[in-house]
């Protein structure tokens, strides 16, 4: 069996231009260049936009949007003295209100068809305001460049001596499906709504897509950390920056547990020893950022090791990339 190319999976998911996007928006280059995207009373970029979005975007008069000459490059909610309490609701309302134009105005392709759910600006919601997020609409993340946030979750059985090693189970995803029809996913995976914590949608996608019961996902699975990347979302207005953060979970079950699928986005769970595994890898089946999980989850179980593949430290280093916008709430006020 040829082993995969680790190296170059990661490449097929974080494959947005190791440059210093933060810089950018000073460029004299249009071609490199992107607009900050503000929010009130905080100097930090939460995202950063292609100029062909900007100029296609139906801003209103809520919205400043730097002129050509102007650097660096920005977009900036107004209202900077906001009272503290309404922080949250007064841009969540004025996101909505943006996005939904550019919904009725068929202005972008990306959001002809928006998902139905939230999520949350990673950093963006004030200490004072916890219990109100700030959010948008996930299917426009990209369009501003904010990061999303996803939640996978491994389910393997450790086999019984004179097998060797373990089993892990793995989904195909349905033929219906928008994104990567038929691909191979991680066990149990979901977008982290904006008003839920990642392992509240572990456990709820745990029951919807595989028919794992709460209380022994609650009781066994455990937190893992979290992988870091930054896609580059081709468009008809370009390539959008699209961070992500996914945050890994493991849950070791045995022979009687026996996934399911629940909801329409599974088609069929297959239990595979690892090389059935590798091999997958290999052909290219799995979806790109479920590549990324299976190869977090074979360096923590020393699977993949500095003695077995001279690219260990790359790998490691590369799954937790830097993301250019806060992922906390505490950095650069």
């Amino acid at each position: 069996m040829a082993r995969p190319d680790f190296l170059q999976l990661i490449d097929a998911c974080d494959n947005f231009p190791q440059t210093d996007i933060g810089r950018t928006p000073w460029s004299e280059d249009a071609a490199s260049a992107y607009y900050q995207f503000l929010l009130p009373g905080d100097p930090r970029p939460h995202g950063f936009m292609l100029p062909s979005v900007v100029a296609k975007m139906p801003w209103t008069s809520e919205w400043e949007v730097s002129k050509p000459d102007y650097r660096p490059r920005r977009v900036r909610l107004l209202g900077d003295y906001i009272e503290q309490t309404m922080y949250s609701k007064t841009i969540n309302d004025a996101l909505q209100r943006l996005v939904q134009a550019a919904i009725e105005a068929q202005t972008f392709q990306l959001i002809r068809h928006p998902l139905n759910e939230d999520m949350r600006i990673m950093g963006g919601t004030p200490m004072d305001v916890p219990s109100v997020p700030i959010k948008i609409n996930r299917t426009a993340a990209p369009l501003f460049g904010i990061a999303t946030r996803g939640a996978h979750m491994t389910v393997f059985v450790r086999c019984s001596a004179g097998e060797g090693g373990m089993k892990i189970w793995v989904p195909r995803r349905s033929a219906h499906l928008y994104t990567y029809p038929n691909m191979l996913d991680t066990t149990v995976a979901g977008g982290v709504k904006a008003d839920e914590s990642p392992f509240e949608c572990i456990v709820h996608e745990a029951d919807e897509e595989a028919s794992l019961p709460e209380d022994l996902v609650r009781s066994r699975a455990r937190a893992c950390g979290a992988i870091t990347y930054v896609a580059a979302q081709e468009t008809e207005d370009g390539k959008l920056m699209a961070p992500d953060c996914l945050y890994v979970y493991d849950l070791e079950v045995d022979e009687s547990v026996i996934p399911r699928p629940r909801d329409d986005e599974v088609k069929e769970f297959y239990l595979w020893d690892l090389v059935q595994v590798m091999e997958a890898l290999v052909k290219g089946e799995f979806k790109p950022n479920c590549a990324l999980v299976m190869i977090d989850f074979f360096i923590r179980h020393g699977v993949i090791t500095e003695e077995n593949n001279v690219d260990y430290v790359e790998l490691c280093r590369r799954l937790r990339r830097k993301l250019p916008v806060p992922t906390s709430v505490n950095t650069g006020w």
